[in-house]
């Protein structure tokens, strides 16, 4: 029975079938089971057709292991279900109904980069310098007004300054390039859906009717427009069911909008609602200070997780002298953790900013424990898998301008920037595409080539064209006649893409340029380390959200790091920091050690940060607090007695000179430190009175300076 391993909650989740209902599932609680379970529940009890099914997650991988549970559960075809990401429902709405958006089939779909790549080329077209105006933060706003449903004309009534008058011009420009492109982004993904519903009333209605039943995953992390489409898919039959937790919304920056979740209730009249709190994770003592964290914010609904799993040990708190010396803790930690015969895969050491991981990183290299670092590098963002994928994309649509522009040149063709410009203004002036606008010179062969290789993609494999490419474009022979270790690990990459191929046409059989091109546009999760596994895990909070780890360590407790220093002047931005604070702790199994530091070098500057807040918000009963105390004494034997005077006596607004930071005027004295404001751009330090490398600028000196 598929009811057998579930709890009382779980199960009540389950059997309520119809009508809206709100899941509050702790970290840790078998949500992901809750929802395959309602989904079984719905085909074999309730004599649901699978195709009427909507189920949707945030990332391919929670897809993925979405459908296999449900295939596993049933033994039927799980592809007869949409379950998949809001981008992938959202392109095939796209592909079913292209012609009514004003796109013709062979459409592609643009990264980040491209993005970036044509709002930098529609600001020169503008004369406008981008030292001026950030290319990066333009194509943000344009992102979200995107996600925020707001067309250029719809952000032309709330501009109020040159920049928002530049930011519209831009955003209607770029528009219009994607249309004649034949392009889309992925924020158009989940905003054309929405148009095409608002325009077409009949189209909307046959997805209502479609997908009677909707399930809707991590729905705290939801934006705007995945919001508004979640109610427009639901408004005819309300069977809508979202799982989440507003305490583990950490994407505000990235436009979620954690209040979606707390106000469902008030958008859906008689929501049924239910919590899992008891979670299947962590040990007790690692609840405990989980829900000490969390208990703090104020915009939550109220839970607070319990388990039947063991108290387990206390958690490990250790203040360390600097960034050096926490490295080397994590690392002696983790040579105790291997000594006792713990998989390294069950290790993971967790970090607010990507810059902290350098010197765990060192640490970790000269101990040579195997580890890797997750988001560090992506496979499909290296320069020669993006060429070789914008080859694919211009033989696919030959209208991409910003494919074409990409490796019209590559390799070298002698096809310099000046031909390019006069390309463009040709294209511009005749609303065309750059392509149908060559006609002579080096150009006129590459087009020729792209026309041959077109026309032979019909007749081979998606491997053979890959090879194809990499002959006839003269990639793979520019790259052997380099003859470095660089362009041979780039030659590997390349060669590494055909398993990709080969693997999507062992798994779909015979495929078409365009089904691969829309399937690896959705892809975002694939990192440099896939085929690592007994390693350690390095990675951010935000990376590391919806994994577990049997031993986590947490770096870099102290305020202005965790919080972060730019959320610190804002009560929501604090509370968000509590989140990301409490999916850090829940991603513990069995053990969990806090670490921070007194004096940390990061970004090339000493820091001197207090105890993250978060430390003071557990209770002692959850610690095991293991502190060199901090104390003239103890600073003095870790530097070194010789480098201190204690006679040096000091007064507010005397000048000093440092060996390293120059010179500089106490602005503080506090115990055994000085605080000292130096000039750009070391700004203020904190140094021990009377250290070596310290003297005070007399004013004899300072009037022979003068002189």
């Amino acid at each position: 029975m598929i009811l057998d391993n579930l709890n009382d909650k779980q199960k009540e989740a389950v059997l309520n079938t119809d009508g809206p209902m709100l899941i509050l599932a702790g970290a840790g609680s078998g949500k992901t089971r809750v929802l395959t379970t309602k989904i079984a529940y719905l085909i074999e009890n309730n004599n649901v057709d699978p195709t009427s099914i909507l189920a949707i997650t945030f990332t391919n991988k929670a897809a993925n292991e979405m459908k296999l549970r449900v295939q596993n559960m049933l033994g039927i075809d799980s592809n007869l279900i949409q379950i998949s990401t809001f981008h992938s429902f959202g392109l095939k709405i796209i592909k079913n109904h292209y012609e009514k958006l004003g796109f013709k089939s062979n459409f592609t779909i643009i990264d980040a980069d491209d993005s970036l790549s044509a709002i930098k080329n529609i600001l020169k077209d503008m004369n406008l310098d981008p030292k001026i105006y950030n290319p990066k933060a333009i194509r943000n706003r344009i992102s979200s007004a995107k996600n925020e449903l707001m067309s250029p004309d719809d952000l032309d009534r709330y501009k109020n300054n040159e920049m928002d008058e530049i930011v519209v011009n831009v955003y209607r420009k770029y528009q219009d390039k994607l249309m004649t492109n034949n392009s889309l982004d992925f924020d158009d993904l989940l905003m054309l859906p929405i148009k095409l519903f608002q325009e077409n009333p009949n189209i909307l209605m046959y997805y209502q009717e479609k997908f009677k039943y909707i399930l809707i995953d991590e729905y705290q992390d939801t934006n705007h427009v995945q919001y508004i489409l979640t109610k427009m898919m639901s408004a005819k039959y309300k069977n809508i069911c979202v799982v989440g937790d507003p305490d583990q919304s950490i994407y505000g920056f990235r436009g979620s909008n954690y209040r979606n979740i707390l106000n469902f209730e008030k958008d859906y009249k008689n929501t049924k609602t239910i919590l899992l709190e008891q979670n299947y994770r962590s040990t007790k003592n690692i609840l405990g200070a989980a829900n000490d964290v969390i208990k703090n914010n104020k915009e939550r609904k109220e839970k607070n997780l319990w388990t039947n799993n063991n108290e387990g040990d206390l958690i490990k708190y250790k203040r360390c002298n600097d960034e050096k010396e926490e490295a080397k803790y994590v690392v002696d930690n983790v040579k105790k953790l291997i000594n006792e015969s713990v998989s390294l895969d069950q290790i993971a050491v967790l970090y607010r900013t990507n810059a902290q991981s350098r010197n765990i990183e060192e640490a970790f290299l000269k101990e040579n424990i195997p580890y890797k670092v997750v988001g560090s590098f992506y496979f499909y963002n290296r320069k020669e898998i993006k060429d070789l994928i914008s080859y694919l994309k211009l033989i696919y649509n030959a209208d991409d301008d910003i494919s074409l522009e990409r490796i019209i040149n590559v390799p070298k063709r002698g096809i310099g920037l000046k031909t390019l410009e006069n390309l463009t203004t040709k294209a511009n002036m005749l609303n065309e595409s750059i392509f149908n606008v060559i006609d002579s010179g080096k150009e006129l062969e590459f087009k020729k080539l792209i026309l041959d290789l077109k026309e032979k993609s019909e007749e081979i494999t998606l491997t053979e064209l890959v090879d194809l490419i990499l002959d006839k474009t003269g990639i793979r022979k520019e790259l052997e006649a380099e003859n470095s270790i660089e362009s041979e690990s780039r030659l590997e990459n390349l060669e590494e893409f055909k398993s990709i191929t080969k693997n999507f046409e062992n798994t779909y059989g015979i495929v078409s340029l365009s089904e691969f091109l829309y399937e690896i546009s959705l892809v975002s999760d694939i990192e440099e380390h896939k085929n690592q596994t007994d390693v350690v895990t390095l990675m951010t909070v935000h990376s590391a959200k919806g994994l577990e780890f049997d031993n986590v360590f947490i770096v870099g407790f102290e305020e202005g790091i965790f919080p972060h220093t730019m959320s610190l002047y804002s009560d929501s931005e604090v509370e968000e920091e509590r989140r990301l604070c409490y999916v850090a702790i829940t991603r513990a199994r069995k053990k969990l050690t806090i670490i921070n530091t007194k004096r940390r070098l990061l970004y090339g500057q000493d820091q001197y940060n207090p105890p993250s807040r978060f430390i003071n918000e557990i209770s002692d009963e959850y610690l095991d607090k293991e502190e060199v105390k901090l104390n003239l004494f103890n600073m003095k034997q870790s530097i070194n007695k010789s480098n201190i005077n204690e006679d040096e006596e000091y007064s507010l607004g005397e000048k000093v000179v440092h060996n390293k930071y120059g010179e500089g005027v106490i602005i503080g004295i506090e115990n055994a430190f000085l605080t000292i404001a130096f000039k750009h751009p070391y700004g203020i330090v904190k140094i021990m009175k009377g250290h070596k490398s310290l003297k005070k600028i007399s004013k004899e000196l300072e009037n022979n300076q003068l002189i």
